[in-house]
């Protein structure tokens, strides 16, 4: 097992990050998407852009976080995570996971992430099911997939529908 150093993005790792999400994902949607929510100042939230690089240095996991909106109030939304193909299953993804939410916290701002993703992945972090906290998507997804997190526990969330930066297309 790698053991993987974690790191926010530089101007630099642009084009690594986004080589790396196109070849995780069957299109380069995603990488694109990065891209557009990079060049949006509603969204994009520096230090929440984060990297697992391995031993000599090389980018090879992502995790972003980016500003979205509950019912009006500021959250948290976790996407694309991605990791080159080559090294994925190794733990590169949860080590950049755990590092963009442990920078969240940090910042002792928006207290809610919301994640569309697989059910069997999220929980590991924490995630729920937001139906449970009382979020919903704007549109029609499985109950299942699309989770939350409360960064802490003792602050209160937001409530109600999520609206997704722009770039999302929601």
């Amino acid at each position: 097992m790698t053991t993987w150093t974690t790191r926010p993005e530089t101007p630099a790792d642009i084009p690594a990050i986004h080589a790396i999400v196109a070849a995780a994902f069957p299109t380069a949607d995603e990488a694109h998407l990065v891209d557009a929510l990079r060049t949006d100042p509603d969204a994009w939230i520096d230090g929440l852009s984060m990297l697992a690089v391995d031993p000599d240095g090389t980018p090879t996991g992502h995790a972003l976080l980016t500003r979205c909106h509950i019912d009006g109030e500021p959250a948290l939304a976790l996407a694309p995570c991605a990791v080159r193909p080559t090294a994925q299953r190794t733990g590169a993804g949860s080590a950049a996971i755990r590092a963009v939410l442990a920078a969240a916290r940090t910042r002792d701002q928006e207290n809610l992430v919301v994640v569309l993703g697989h059910a069997d992945y999220y929980p590991r972090f924490g995630f729920t099911r937001a139906s449970g906290l009382g979020v919903q998507a704007p549109i029609e997804v499985p109950d299942e997939a699309l989770m939350a997190l409360n960064l802490d526990p003792a602050r209160p969330t937001p409530t109600g529908t999520i609206r997704w930066a722009a770039a999302f297309g929601i």
